[in-house]
């Protein structure tokens, strides 16, 4: 059999699911003084923040599927220190200092998520070793350099370093490497042991969690289910991607889906040759996003985007494997490491990520109706949601803290478009990122295109 017909015949299965004994379902009224909808990173780290400051409170969780079925349980396990729209957007949007303010606390994110599982005990294959963004054409060692200035001028020279082909290829091994970035600002985490360890965690501190346990509605102090309803003070939602399904919060935010790949474990001497044996996240600096880690038993986990945005935001299981965008991440994978052309891939799947229209995260809160609210994280969200739940915690409690000022905290970004301009724009947008990517390989320049693309979109 071909391995171009072995991939399109792997089920969607994430490599980082593992099987458990399920919860049960909300099938009563129980009261909660908080009630969480979503049991992903933002709601698990909300809880465990929550009933670190008061063990008192009465958490309960509610999540539609199992623990981590979204993006939490589908993502491709960087802890990193990236914020989705650039510093110089987010200063234009607020100030300078506040942007600087944001990466301070992103960087503090990465040791603040080591921090408690090591404290906690919680084993998720924590390791901060750093990504390395690899520079493989002209123009993209072009922005290495450009990165740097930008950073220094911003006014963090140590945020990033440039590398030279020596010593980007001394980190990875990957083909026609002619230079890269390098962060210390990033930590590998197998994305289903955190969120199951999590969720244990806050078990163990008190909190409930029903899963199968979809929310119809909710209104202040009440949050029913199909078979039971949740009496709160205070309501937190924390459904990512999902906020799209739900009633009214259409144009909210829409999902994208980034796709994913996982081979066999790889023989230690093969790591070793490809320079690959170490815990670094690492890219390529091209404009249509790839992604790769290796993890702790060896495999290699290589991700991208490029799927369609799905008409009317929908999200399906269906939409999670696309044979073709499967097809581009295999051949990236092997253009990266040809000596991996014939390694067996063993997983494949995808997953639906939030994005609202000016690309923004939020965590905000509406004291009248005593809800909250934090997502919309563009794929960056393993350590952003950490930093959610500790300012949710915050600004549940009224407990003063300076994170509560950072530009993110009750941001409010526009609504998307109706269909089709927001099928037109979404799908255009990721055709426009692919399109670059050629103009510069035709043209061996920093692309035109992709610089339009960013001032339109404030993204980097």
């Amino acid at each position: 059999m071909s391995a171009k017909l072995e991939l399109t015949q792997l089920p969607n299965r994430p490599l980082w699911f593992a099987p458990g004994p399920p919860r049960e379902r909300l099938h009563a009224t129980v009261q909660a003084d908080v009630v969480i909808i979503g049991a992903g990173y933002t709601g698990l780290w909300t809880a465990y923040y929550l009933l670190k400051q008061d063990p008192s409170l009465r958490v309960v969780l509610l999540e539609q599927h199992q623990v981590g079925f979204g993006a939490s349980g589908r993502n491709g396990g960087w802890a990193s220190a990236i914020f989705p729209i650039s510093l110089p957007r987010v200063a234009q949007l607020y100030s300078h200092d506040a942007a600087l303010h944001l990466q301070a606390a992103m960087n503090h994110t990465v040791d603040e998520i080591g921090r408690v599982l090591s404290v906690e005990g919680v084993e998720a294959d924590y390791a901060k070793q750093g990504f390395v963004s690899l520079a493989r054409s002209s123009a993209q060692l072009a922005r290495v350099h450009a990165t740097v200035a930008a950073s220094t001028q911003f006014g963090l020279p140590h945020q990033w370093q440039a590398l030279d082909a020596a010593q980007a290829g001394a980190r990875v091994g990957a083909q026609g490497a002619v230079g890269g970035l390098y962060t210390e600002h990033c930590a590998l985490i197998h994305p289903g042991k955190l969120v199951r360890g999590l969720a244990q965690l806050v078990e163990r501190m008190g909190a409930r969690i029903y899963e199968q346990s979809a929310v119809t509605e909710h209104t202040p102090g009440r949050v029913c289910t199909a078979h039971g309803a949740v009496s709160a003070q205070f309501t937190v939602r924390a459904t990512e991607a999902f906020t799209s399904q739900q009633p009214g919060y259409s144009r909210f935010v829409i999902p994208l889906y980034s796709l994913v790949l996982a081979t066999e474990p790889l023989p230690r001497e093969l790591l070793a040759k490809l320079n690959l044996d170490h815990r670094q996240a690492f890219n390529d600096m091209r404009h249509l996003r790839v992604y790769g880690q290796v993890t702790a038993e060896g495999r290699l986990v290589f991700g991208g985007r490029g799927a369609p945005y799905q008409w009317g935001s929908r999200i399906a299981e269906q939409a999670d494997l696309v044979d073709s965008i499967h097809h581009k991440i295999h051949a990236a994978l092997v253009e990266f490491f040809p000596a991996l052309a014939d390694a067996r891939i063993t997983h494949r799947w995808g997953g639906a990520l939030g994005v609202a229209r000016d690309w923004c995260p939020t965590v905000s809160i509406d004291r009248k109706h005593r809800i909250a609210w934090a997502g919309n994280y563009v794929g960056d969200g393993v350590a952003t949601s950490n930093l959610a739940g500790r300012i949710l915690r915050n600004l549940i409690l009224e407990q003063d803290e300076d994170i509560n000022a950072l530009p993110l905290v009750n941001h409010r970004s526009p609504s998307w478009e109706p269909e089709p301009l927001r099928w037109l724009g979404v799908n255009s947008g990721l055709a426009a990122a692919a399109l670059s990517d050629i103009e510069e390989r035709i043209t061996r320049r920093p692309s035109r295109t992709a610089m339009l693309l960013e001032k339109l979109t404030g993204a980097h």
